[in-house]
């Protein structure tokens, strides 16, 4: 059956059933949200869009992340029933919607809104860009390189290395956890996204791996953006090494089809890359088309 004809055959399945057996059958097709906990009392919620972390102590409520409204909302209801402390603070990794979007849910319920600073300044320029700035709760605190502060008996640090995704991704680090949010940093075996109009740099997205590597110990525990079906959005250093290497292999797959003479079209007909990477499935001409824009650039 194609899915045009399964499509419809669905729409008249559910006319046909009560208003209680479309819900059971549409349960069915929903991808619920789970919540993970990971070391002690910090943990990840995944639903639709970036992978949320979140940590629970007696003092109150910090969260990575927002998602979209109607996920943020899921997360908040979830989080008032395993804690009835106040939301203190609201981290951003970085701007993108599915990363901000449900910010709105925590209007009048965080006490504050906390990203580098670049990110906020592309969050308002993407909101007027697109007319959305009523929907939007931006931060209020912005830091520039680094940021420490303690919640409960955690210290939660933020640290910027430069240009990688965006120009404004920040690392959260659980300190006494040792788990650490990498953001859309960290792409889990699926090709990423790389944001060019926000500042991005896959050469420089290398370094800021290799200094996360190098800085972090082989017990943290780091939480990934996003990771491609049958991946976890958690691991270990090995994971980042694994993601830096990809992105090296891509460049310089690009730099030689260049040097061939290749035009960006042509570039963009790749299907698969030619090196052996776990990097694979739909998206491959995010990082090509990035990667032939930053060679070329002037």
């Amino acid at each position: 059956m194609n899915r045009r004809s399964f499509l419809h055959s669905s729409a008249l399945t559910l006319g046909a059933l009560t208003i209680a057996q479309q819900k059971i059958f549409g349960a069915m097709f929903d991808d619920p949200w789970k919540i993970k906990m990971l070391r002690g009392d910090v943990g990840v919620f995944t639903e639709r869009g970036g992978t949320i972390a979140f940590y629970l102590s007696k003092k109150g409520i910090a969260v990575i992340d927002s998602e979209f409204p109607d996920q943020s909302k899921h997360l908040i209801d979830e989080l008032k029933k395993r804690s009835n402390k106040p939301f203190k603070l609201l981290i951003n990794t970085h701007h993108h919607q599915d990363h901000t979007a449900g910010n709105i849910s925590f209007k009048g319920l965080v006490e504050n809104v906390l990203a580098h600073e670049n990110s906020l300044k592309n969050q308002k320029n993407v909101a007027i860009q697109q007319k959305i700035e009523d929907k939007q709760l931006y931060p209020d605190r912005t830091f520039t390189d680094s940021w420490c502060e303690k919640i409960g008996k955690e210290k939660i640090c933020l640290h910027y290395h430069g240009t990688g995704h965006t120009n404004g991704d920040a690392i959260i680090h659980f300190e006494h956890a040792n788990i650490v949010h990498m953001g859309d940093l960290m792409f889990n075996r699926r090709h990423p996204f790389v944001d060019r109009s926000a500042g991005a740099s896959m050469k420089n997205w290398i370094a800021v791996l290799n200094q996360a590597t190098d800085h972090f110990s082989n017990d943290t525990i780091f939480i990934y953006g996003h990771a491609a079906d049958g991946y976890e959005v958690t691991g270990t250093k090995d994971d980042l090494k694994a993601f830096g290497e990809y992105l090296g292999k891509v460049l310089n797959f690009v730099d030689g089809e260049i040097k061939a003479g290749k035009t960006k079209e042509e570039v963009l007909k790749t299907t698969a890359l030619p090196f052996d990477t776990q990097w694979t499935g739909d998206g491959l001409q995010r990082p090509l088309q990035a990667a032939y824009e930053e060679l070329t650039a002037t």
